[in-house]
């Protein structure tokens, strides 16, 4: 089975990891990865195949397109026109080259309305049965961000859904979170609709523990982890946490490891790298590929409250401490539902103060003396298990690979029907 994958990531690097993830669980079946934001070193699988498309961002507020080509003007119209060209006529032909059995959509028309310019084309082409037996799929996460029209935007999607789409898959654990919270109209979706599980990185204990001791840390040394995602937001977070650290060090000593992300600001990297200088237990880096290592190892996690960070802090089982991105309410809702169940500690902006927040970083650590693992998970008689399911991407390729196959059988039994496929006469 071939599956195109369309996923475009604009302020962080979530839904980028997200797809990969899913892309990963796919194998041994072909993938063609489409992704058409700013570049982020990944290490891809022999059965996935990378089809950028020229990069494009958005601004802060979600609004209009950015370009990132240098010696441009980020947001030239002439140049975004001459872009989104492009990259239409690139991604429709690829799919129509490629003539995929599945055409996975992340986000859209949930979201990405911006980039519907590229999608609908590929979409509409599709319905017409010019790619044949190929289905379109969309793929959505748990909480979609509030509208400021939000009966206009349901029907939007529901319009789209309802003729182009032929499954919805939400990653999400409805004990959890369910679509229905943020999004009214679900019983009025066609398509079939299935919850996979929250998708997650796969998080090998061993990693921690060879991490640990390759930084030379005894059992009884404190790591604390600090991250922002993709870095575009956070700046403020990681500020406060290395202010902190330096404060807490000298009553509880550590060492603090900074992720700032990829897409963060070069002049707020330089103030950290300047906040950190004199500090000899705290280092910073722009990003990593042993996160989830990082994570395992740590006796506490500082980070944003996206969903791929959330979800790898539960399956690393890591203590961790959350600050919400302000702006929108899907950050918030998650974590603080899993704060009820236990598993985390949501931060407020009030509690970033270098004298309170190093008070609340000393307490964390203390809490954790006892053992960092296990706090993704509930302990029962019988065993260990997540909080939420995890399982997001195996299951979303379960459900990809059932659905292909099904509509290829489907096809085949009609065209037999239809005396396309007779049996062949018997001339032995």
């Amino acid at each position: 089975m071939h599956i195109v994958h369309y996923s475009q990531h604009v302020l962080g690097v979530g839904h980028l990891f997200r797809s990969l993830e899913i892309a990963k669980a796919l194998a041994p079946h072909r993938v063609d990865l489409v992704t058409g934001g700013e570049h982020v070193p990944v290490d891809l699988p022999d059965h996935v195949r990378h089809v950028p498309l020229p990069a494009l961002s958005m601004d802060g507020d979600f609004q209009r397109l950015l370009s990132t080509r240098s010696g441009h003007g980020g947001d030239d119209p002439d140049l975004i026109a001459s872009i989104m060209d492009e990259r239409r006529t690139r991604l429709l032909e690829h799919v129509r080259r490629v003539r995929p059995d599945i055409f996975l959509v992340e986000l859209f028309p949930f979201g990405r309305k911006r980039f519907g310019f590229e999608i609908l084309p590929v979409l509409k082409v599709l319905r017409a049965g010019e790619f044949g037996t190929c289905r379109a799929v969309c793929s959505v996460r748990d909480i979609l961000v509030e509208k400021s029209d939000q009966d206009t935007f349901e029907q939007r999607v529901l319009n789209h859904l309802n003729t182009l789409f032929d499954l919805v898959l939400v990653h999400s654990d409805p004990s959890l979170v369910r679509l229905d919270e943020t999004f009214s109209r679900v019983a009025e979706i066609v398509p079939e609709l299935r919850y996979t599980g929250y998708v997650s990185l796969a998080v090998d204990p061993a990693s921690g523990v060879a991490l640990r001791r390759e930084l030379g840390l005894a059992a009884s040394d404190r790591l604390i982890v600090a991250s922002a995602g993709g870095g575009a937001v956070g700046g403020n977070l990681l500020r406060a946490v290395v202010r902190a650290s330096e404060q807490l060090h000298q009553r509880l000593p550590h060492r603090l490891q900074v992720f700032t992300g990829p897409f963060m600001e070069q002049s707020v990297a330089e103030e950290l790298q300047y906040l950190a200088q004199s500090q000899g237990h705290i280092r910073i880096e722009r990003f990593t590929n042993r996160f989830t290592a990082w994570l395992s190892a740590a006796d506490l996690s500082v980070s944003m409250a996206g969903y791929n960070t959330t979800m790898n802090l539960l399956a690393a089982g890591a203590r961790a401490m959350v600050l919400p991105f302000a702006q929108n309410r899907e950050q918030s809702m998650r974590a603080q539902r899993l704060q009820r169940r236990g598993v985390m500690t949501v931060l407020k902006e009030d509690d970033l103060a270098p004298s309170v927040f190093s008070g609340l970083l000393h307490d964390a650590l203390n809490r954790g003396l006892n053992g960092r693992r296990g706090l993704g998970h509930q302990c029962l008689d019988d065993g260990v298990l997540p909080v939420v399911n995890l399982n997001g991407a195996a299951t979303t390729a379960e459900i990809l690979v059932r659905f292909g196959v099904e509509r290829q059988e489907h096809v085949v039994e009609a065209e037999v029907h239809a005396g396309k496929h007779s049996p062949q006469p018997d001339v032995a």
